[in-house]
């Protein structure tokens, strides 16, 4: 996408460009959704904080994205350069509020769950001890 095409919305008032923020967490309590269309993802962070925070999520069916969001359950996932099927998923967090309220709630509870820091930190340790034959220490606890 050219920089210029990205700027006449802005123009056209179609888009509202933030740039850098700092606050992340005062905007993500000023928003109804996160969406992160993508073509492929590492584990997407922005998706993380976004649930923790008991949004809704829409997302491409990528890997990554589909690791955080389980679609129908805590998020909404859309097949991968699908505009039209990104919109409708919008639309519809848009027009059932409950919906979307359902889902944040869950992206919440997986978010605490499965992406909480010391739970991430604790398997990663884990690892580190089955990489180097401790299997005692390689297992994580159990929460």
């Amino acid at each position: 996408m050219p920089e210029s095409a990205v700027r006449a919305w802005i123009d056209e008032g179609l888009i509202e460009w933030l740039g850098h923020v700092d606050d992340m967490p005062g905007l993500l309590a000023s928003v109804d959704m996160v969406v992160l269309p993508s073509y492929r993802e590492g584990l997407p962070k922005t998706l993380i904080e976004a649930a923790a925070c008991g949004l809704p999520l829409v997302t491409t069916d990528v890997p990554g994205c589909r690791e955080v969001v389980r679609d129908g359950i805590d998020g909404l996932l859309v097949p991968v350069r699908d505009a039209e099927a990104l919109a409708a998923a919008i639309a519809r967090l848009q027009d059932d509020p409950v919906l979307a309220r359902r889902l944040g709630v869950a992206a919440r509870i997986r978010a605490l769950a499965e992406f909480d820091e010391r739970i991430v930190i604790e398997r990663t340790i884990a690892v580190y001890h089955e990489l180097l034959g401790d299997p005692v220490q390689a297992q994580p606890r159990s929460q």
